[in-house]
């Protein structure tokens, strides 16, 4: 065939080029995954504004309601995974999730806001865990760290192009619009993954090499026979993996808070700079989009080639990458989001997503190489169960929840204190304190309002969005800790896995 090469082995070699064409093709599909699921962070503003909403239902939106489908499914679809053809699967679920984020443009209230974002996190559900499986089989084990920050790389550029275009979009025409206009190119690429890219046989990069065989002839391991024992058997059997070995729980744990302080202080950066700085949408989006898209493509990349390279001297650099990449980046974004000037605190958030980023493509290459090939979408199901269930569900609602609570501590207080200060003095207010949100609807004073009330809302909300995100970064340090411990036993542990795979 046109797309494969021949090789020593009893498994056909796919081309670069053709591996190259499928990996970029999954690298589009995960942007567009990003793009729809982060966009709502980019123009959430302005649907507080129309829809009078507080930064807790922003959170909900953002985190909880796309997260809790998102996660619950992403095991029965990954279990489906395991059994049937995974690109019908991800071309099928990147329709579903196009279409309910262009819904998400007729919203006319929270309640149905809420509807199409879990929508959107039905769809979403079969991205990953299929794809994830098929990039391992396209890519042998010392390669799958760098072919997985590829692939994760969709995660920088989503963020970045839903961010410059929504907000551009939202900013031009209104944020009904920009959902649309993201949402919609979604089914052409579905399209084009189904046409173009093929499934390989399971465990296709773990055969040995031996006498040359046509890639038809190639018969890849039999499916189990379906039992519901048998599926309740494999997951624990991943489970097993993922929480029982010491060096991958601690991966897990680290990606998990990682991602919890990322999801949570993600959700609420371009408010930010609407808030401290009076920027438009436009502008939000083109910041936040290009130190997005740099810093954290950077590090993404960096932390595949950067562990593949060091790992192949000891497999402890898995673990150790991250760790102190997440160690460094932590003092770097609480001075960044300590700046009086938007120009200050963007020329900052170039520097600490080159580091942080970097623990992304070492966990999933991790946990990739932990488990059998028939078990690999199980894995990534598992992983992102735990990971987005806590990490998206929790990260953004916990960080509206802050600041909401630090926002009607400063409003009742003559001088607000320092971060600290206000994190206790917040649960200290009685029950006669003024509602900031029913002072300040959406944020903001109502129309015909005193100035003096406008500016108080204003710098209010402000300063607890700043106090808010910078508590939220201070889960960076903590996942670092934990991938610190994950490098210990993790030289005997891939060691051990290459033995059980020979």
């Amino acid at each position: 065939m046109a797309d494969a090469i021949a090789s020593s082995g009893t498994k056909p070699l796919y081309s670069n080029g053709y591996k190259a064409t499928v990996l970029g093709l999954l690298l589009a599909t995960y942007t567009f995954n990003f793009i729809d699921r982060t966009i709502i962070a980019t123009i959430g503003q302005a649907i507080k504004v129309d829809l009078k909403l507080t930064d807790t239902q922003l959170g909900l939106l953002g985190g909880l309601y796309f997260a809790l489908l998102y996660t619950i499914l992403g095991i029965p679809i990954a279990r489906l995974a395991e059994r049937f053809n995974r690109v019908t699967i991800i071309s099928a679920s990147l329709v579903i999730w196009s279409g309910f984020t262009a819904l998400c443009g007729s919203a006319a209230s929270f309640a149905q806001l809420a509807l199409y974002r879990f929508g959107v996190g039905i769809g979403e559900a079969g991205c990953s865990p299929p794809s994830h499986s098929l990039i391992s089989d396209y890519y042998a084990p010392k390669q799958r760290a760098t072919a997985l920050s590829i692939y994760s790389f969709g995660i920088p550029l989503g963020t970045m192009f839903g961010a410059v275009a929504g907000g551009w979009l939202a900013q031009e025409f209104s944020w009904r619009v920009a959902f649309v206009i993201v949402g919609l190119p979604g089914i052409l690429l579905a399209v084009i993954v189904k046409l173009v890219v093929k499934e390989p046989p399971r465990g296709h990069s773990e055969m040995k090499e031996a006498p040359l065989e046509a890639e038809d002839v190639v018969v890849e391991p039999p499916k189990p026979a379906f039992s519901m024992g048998n599926e309740f058997r494999e997951m624990w059997a991943v489970t097993k993996v993922l929480f029982g070995k010491w060096p991958v729980l601690h991966m897990v744990l680290g990606v998990t808070i990682a991602s919890f302080g990322s999801y949570g202080s993600g959700a609420f950066v371009p408010s930010y700079f609407v808030r401290a700085f009076g920027l438009d949408l436009a502008q939000v989006g083109l910041i936040t989009g290009l130190i997005g898209g740099f810093s954290a493509g950077v590090g993404t990349l960096v932390g595949g080639f950067l562990s593949d390279w060091a790992g192949k001297k000891s497999a402890k650099w898995y673990a150790l990458t991250p760790a102190l990449g997440l160690l460094i980046c932590t003092p770097i974004y609480i001075l960044a989001y300590l700046q009086t000037s938007w120009e200050a605190t963007a020329m900052i958030l170039l520097i600490p997503g080159v580091f942080h980023y970097v623990y992304l493509a070492p966990t999933f290459g991790v946990v990739q190489n932990s488990v059998d090939p028939r078990r690999r979408a199980t894995a990534t199901a598992i992983l992102f169960f735990f990971l987005n269930l806590i990490a998206l569900g929790g990260g953004p609602v916990f960080t509206g929840w802050l600041i909401d609570h630090l926002a009607q501590y400063n409003f009742n207080t003559q001088n607000p204190a320092g971060l600290i200060a206000a994190l206790f003095g917040s649960f200290g207010l009685p029950e006669t304190a003024t509602n900031f949100a029913a002072a300040c609807p959406g944020g903001v004073a109502p129309a015909g309002s005193p100035v003096a009330l406008a500016d108080q809302c204003r710098t209010t909300l402000a300063l607890a969005s700043q106090q808010g995100i910078i508590v939220s970064l201070c889960f960076y340090a903590w996942a670092g800790l934990h991938y610190a411990l994950a490098a210990i036993g993790m030289v005997k542990h891939m060691q051990e896995r290459a033995v059980a795979q020979a």
